[in-house]
């Protein structure tokens, strides 16, 4: 019993001593965090957004989410970026780097003013240990501005490890702001608060005897966190410029996960597959000879781990392709039909982006014309590069475009009567009907889906 009464006593002092560094703990590991502000600067207005951050490198180097920021705006509408500490009302000036493919995460720098009061999340990253079940977990969350980000501490254990298809622990409770630290008891850092998970609940009400499925999502903190051995090693991925190009390219379009009936019938239970829905003309996959209905099996000789869910598994193919360069080749072992075929496709850079098209509102018609892209193509499934015209970017509402029936994503094939030959035509073309102070009206000839309407657009 005297050796039990020891034991128990040596426990109990080694938690208070833990519990007893934790204040101490915080107080270094609260300035790797950043609240970040930044404004979308569109036609018709400028709208503010906030967002979470963690310090990655002595420079200010900041990562925040990929959902931070939506992927559809053009980095030249985002201004006016501000780095805020935590508890501290006023921000200094940042600057945003761009964008990295493979890890999603947006790069910024902080000012030079606010450097010596950060703290890299790397003085923090001292072990190698994986996340473990039942690992006791704390991390930092972050008020709202008008709290001025005042942080505050969120404790849980791991209940669940997965790879998704990063390795992703999630514990049983909140235990991070998405992109803010998360820490195990003796301060070293275990991951990156990862995109909150929503929560199935059941609702009653007086009305309903059965309970309807509900889903809850909280966004400002999450019980996932990615591990810290799938974010040490990438913090250094900084873009080159705010696309994040180089982008490395395949052109596999419409990726499905194999299906489980379908992998056991061909004895693939042990791994996954992703199925080529469409072959992209002109694609690194077109030259490379890749079929639609063909199924993936590996890349470079190793087959294609299994995952749950299944879909995780197109995720892991994009990332591979993500962390490749154009001009890097990618040997895939394919299975068409009954027969098991190499290719090697040479990855090529993705073609221009919708956030990288040239763009020009038009205040007298009342809608923003954009160059139309490659994408734009596929999504209409049009022929790639026999298509003229520009897309219909945005619409003012009440303007005469709006009024006429023009809405956002319409392809505009045709201007009074004349084919719309590229972005330079097209803006020719409507700026000499803004400047024209006698017309009344304009004729636009649009695609939309599988129809086709004659926009009359009255300009008085």
């Amino acid at each position: 019993m005297k050796i039990q009464a020891f034991l128990l006593c040596a426990l109990l002092s080694a938690g208070a001593a833990r519990a007893a560094d934790l204040p101490a703990l915080w107080a270094e590991r609260v300035k790797s965090t950043v609240a970040i502000e930044y404004v979308t600067q569109t036609e018709l207005e400028r709208r503010p957004t906030v967002s979470y951050g963690t310090v990655v490198d002595t420079n200010g180097t900041i990562i925040l989410p990929s959902a931070a920021i939506d992927l559809r705006i053009a980095p030249k509408q985002l201004k006016d970026f501000k780095v805020y500490l935590p508890g501290d009302p006023e921000g200094t000036p940042a600057e945003y780097l761009g964008r990295d493919a493979y890890t999603g995460w947006h790069f910024l720098r902080a000012g030079a003013a606010v450097r010596d009061r950060l703290v890299p999340i790397t003085a923090f990253a001292k072990t190698s240990r994986e996340p473990q079940l039942a690992d006791e977990v704390w991390g930092i969350g972050l008020r709202n501005k008008d709290e001025d980000f005042t942080p505050y501490i969120l404790q849980s254990h791991i209940a669940l490890i997965q790879s998704l298809p990063q390795r992703t622990a999630i514990a049983q409770q909140e235990v991070a702001g998405p992109g803010l630290p998360v820490f195990n008891r003796e301060g070293e850092f275990m991951g990156l608060g990862a995109s909150s998970f929503g929560q199935t609940f059941l609702e009653f009400s007086g009305a309903e005897r059965d309970g309807s499925p509900i889903m809850l999502v909280n966004l400002e903190e999450s019980s996932a966190f990615l591990a810290a051995g799938e974010v040490i090693p990438y913090v250094g991925r900084i873009p080159s410029n705010a696309f994040g190009r180089p982008l490395a390219w395949l052109g596999a379009y419409g990726l499905e996960p194999m299906d489980r009936e379908v992998a056991t019938f061909l004895k693939l239970q042990s791994q996954s597959g992703a199925v080529v829905s469409e072959v992209l003309e002109g694609s690194p996959a077109e030259k490379a000879g890749l079929k639609a209905h063909d199924i993936i099996l590996g890349v470079d000789g190793k087959p294609l781990p299994r995952f749950k869910p299944d879909r995780v598994v197109i995720d892991y193919v994009e990332r591979l392709i993500a962390a490749r360069a154009p001009g890097d080749a990618m040997v895939l072992s394919i299975l068409r039909g009954s027969e098991r075929v190499e290719v090697t496709a040479r990855l090529d850079d993705e073609p221009r982006l919708v956030r990288e098209a040239d763009r020009m509102y038009f205040e007298k018609i009342g809608f923003t014309a954009r160059e139309f892209v490659y994408g734009d193509a596929i999504a209409r499934h049009a022929k790639v590069g026999h298509t003229g015209g520009v897309v219909a970017h945005l619409v003012k509402p009440n303007s005469p475009a709006d009024i006429a029936g023009l809405r956002p994503d319409d392809w505009i094939k045709e201007i009074d009567g004349s084919e719309v030959g590229d972005f330079a035509a097209a803006v020719q073309k409507l700026s000499g009907i803004e400047k024209d102070m006698m017309r009344s009206e304009t004729v636009f000839l649009v695609s939309r889906g599988s129809d086709t309407a004659v926009l009359r657009i009255k300009l008085h």
